[in-house]
C-alpha cells in the first residue's frame, strides 16, 4: 500500500527555521514526481517544491531562495529546509507523488496515480 507521512510541522517566529519530513512506503521504483503543497484557510492549494526521480528541481516564486528540497533514495524520504521563515508561510504543508510528467512547482497537479500525505502545520508568528 502506497503511503505517506509527514512530519516536522510546528509553530516558529519570523525569521526562524523548520524542516519537513515525508517518508514514502509502498512505491515501487521509476520515474516519478515527488514535491510539497501547503494550503493557508481559505486559499487554494498551492503547489511550492518538485523533484524528479532524476533530481530535476522546482520551486514556486513565493518561496524561491528560502526553501530546499531534497530527498535521500536510500531511505524513501523527501525534505523541505524552510529559512527564513514569514508570516505568510503559515499553512498546512502536504507531500505528494506522482508519475511524470513533471511540471514546474507551480502547475504540479498529481493524478490518479498520486498519493497525498496527511498534512502537517505549520505556524509563524510574528
Amino acid at each position: 500500500q502506497k503511503q505517506l507521512a509527514e512530519s516536522g510541522g510546528g509553530s516558529v517566529q519570523a525569521g526562524g527555521s523548520l524542516k519537513l519530513s515525508c517518508a514514502v512506503s509502498g512505491w515501487s521504483s521509476g520515474d516519478h514526481c515527488m514535491g510539497w503543497f501547503r494550503q493557508a484557510p481559505g486559499k487554494e492549494r498551492e503547489g511550492i517544491a518538485r523533484i524528479t526521480s532524476r533530481g530535476g528541481i522546482s520551486y514556486a516564486d513565493s518561496i524561491k531562495g528560502r526553501f530546499t528540497i531534497s530527498k535521500d533514495s536510500a531511505v524513501n524520504t523527501l525534505y523541505l529546509q524552510m529559512d527564513n521563515l514569514r508570516v505568510e508561510d503559515t499553512a498546512a504543508y502536504y507531500c505528494a507523488i506522482d508519475l511524470p510528467p513533471c511540471p514546474e512547482a507551480s502547475r504540479w497537479q498529481p493524478g490518479g496515480f498520486g498519493r497525498w500525505g496527511q498534512g502537517t502545520q505549520v505556524t509563524v508568528s510574528s
